[in-house]
């Protein structure tokens, strides 16, 4: 996994998704919404959250550095 992707995940008994913001070295930071009041103000639509308890939903599109340079 890796920034970009779409990931999902079970906070407090409840199922989200949300995408993977920032990569840590055994866990992720994801941005997820919530209409759960009590969830948006423990939480501020981000949680840090363990590599093994994400699963994958959506990859990120792949950037290829080198065709940035097919200028002729």
């Amino acid at each position: 996994m890796k920034i970009g992707d779409q990931v999902s995940f079970k906070l407090e008994g409840q199922d989200f998704t949300g995408f993977i913001d920032k990569a840590y070295q055994n866990s992720f930071m994801v941005t997820f919404k919530s209409d759960d009041t009590e969830i948006l103000d423990k939480y501020h639509d981000r949680v840090v959250i363990n590599k093994k308890k994400l699963k994958l939903i959506k990859a990120a599109p792949e950037t290829d550095p080198e065709s940035d340079n097919d200028e002729v």
